[in-house]
């Protein structure tokens, strides 16, 4: 019996585990911080013990899914992302009303006082689709020619322009920039010729550096509305490129974002006090709690865990003889690495406010699921992988 269980303990990767342990604590906590000063008076207790439950529905999540093998996930991918489909296509006709007036995004469902966000478990069945696709090619074109990897494009293009379509007619542009993001890592990691991926890279150079300027200029703007941006969205990316120009307007929220965490220092105001007051500080500016109770060491001890866990999982992706689990590795690394880079980019004034959650700390039980489900596909992985190499126990060690 005790073979058997040190045998089950060394294929759980704990390195993955411990650090997505204390984001969640962090998570907690500071989101005690965030509801205690919110000036709308939230029900404390009840969000608390909601982001807890969300965090033992993930955990349950995570023991489910680890036994799920490669087999049965190449299955049951096809499946998810048709249903996964369905359901952000349902969203365009059920969203909630009143988050989408408060928002401008119809990219929640309700069901009574629980609201849900479909895109944070599309995100999960997109990365799956995206690397069976690229396994199956992979495995059938040995050599890749310019042909072949055109071929492969065009069917990842398959597959992610009906989520680009869907996303976007949900105005949601902060998951449109995920799911982007993912396509970029697992086109990077498919195999394709440098001689596309290169000029595939200066393409979107020039693009990004065209949108730039385009939002700077009174004529590339009345062209921007005319391709359907909104008058919130040049809003927010005046409040990036001038935060204090309006700080009791527009620019409202990142200029006390920025507040809040020049306020902090180096080693922070001490917890659960708050001198500054942050809009939707429980969810997209979390990192400000943070910044402001904890500091520069707070802040850079929650990127440093944030490191940690990128980076085992990153050796796992490359550690795995299986393409299939490599791909998903690369697709889930990429997920949680923009989420973090984009969120503690907006709250520091690097990059302009999109709306995304910090995963395992930002309240919200859309965002915590989809990210347990990733990290348990991960862990999957070693688990599945390590099995197969355990040897099968003794007669003694069955009858202990």
């Amino acid at each position: 019996m005790n073979t058997l269980r040190k045998n089950n303990d060394s294929r759980i990767d704990y390195g993955v585990i411990l650090p997505v342990f204390l984001l969640c604590l962090i998570g907690l906590l500071s989101l005690y911080v965030a509801l205690s000063h919110d000036p709308r008076d939230p029900n404390i207790f009840r969000n608390i013990v909601m982001q807890g439950v969300w965090y033992a529905v993930g955990a349950l999540a995570i023991v489910i899914i680890i036994h799920f093998d490669a087999k049965m996930l190449w299955r049951l991918t096809p499946f998810l992302y048709v249903i996964g489909l369905a359901v952000m296509l349902a969203l365009l006709k059920y969203y909630d009303p009143v988050l989408a007036a408060s928002t401008g995004s119809k990219n929640w469902f309700k069901f009574g006082t629980l609201t849900f966000q479909p895109s944070e478990l599309m995100k999960i069945a997109y990365i799956l689709i995206m690397a069976l696709i690229i396994t199956k090619h992979n495995v059938a074109n040995k050599l890749h020619t310019i042909k072949t990897d055109a071929l492969l494009i065009g069917k990842m293009l398959l597959v992610t322009l009906p989520v680009i379509g869907l996303v976007l007619a949900q105005k949601d542009f902060g998951t449109m920039l995920v799911f982007l993001a993912i396509f970029a890592g697992m086109f990077l990691m498919s195999g394709i010729s440098w001689l596309i991926v290169l000029p595939a890279i200066a393409l979107a150079v020039v693009l990004g550096v065209s949108l730039i300027f385009l939002v700077s200029t009174d004529t590339g703007r009345a062209l921007l509305t005319n391709l359907g941006f909104k008058s919130y969205q040049f809003a927010r990316i005046d409040s990036w490129l001038e935060p204090f120009h309006d700080p009791q307007g527009v620019s409202f929220q990142l200029a006390h974002a920025l507040m809040a965490i020049g306020s902090g220092g180096i080693f922070g105001t001490g917890y659960n006090v708050s001198h500054v007051y942050v809009p939707v500080r429980e969810s997209d500016m979390i990192f400000t709690v943070i910044g402001e109770n904890f500091g520069f060491v707070g802040g850079a001890f929650v990127i440093l865990v944030y490191f940690v866990l990128i980076y085992r999982m990153i050796r796992l992706c490359f550690d795995m003889n299986n393409e299939f689990y490599a791909y998903i590795a690369s697709g889930i690394v990429m997920m949680m690495l923009f989420h973090v880079f984009e969120n503690i980019g907006a709250n520091i004034g690097l990059l302009p406010l999109t709306g995304i959650p910090l995963p395992f700390i930002s309240q919200g039980g859309s965002s915590i699921l989809g990210n347990m489900i990733g990290i348990g596909l991960i862990l999957s992985m070693r688990y599945q992988s390590a099995g197969k190499q355990v040897m099968k126990p003794t007669r003694s060690s069955q009858h202990a």
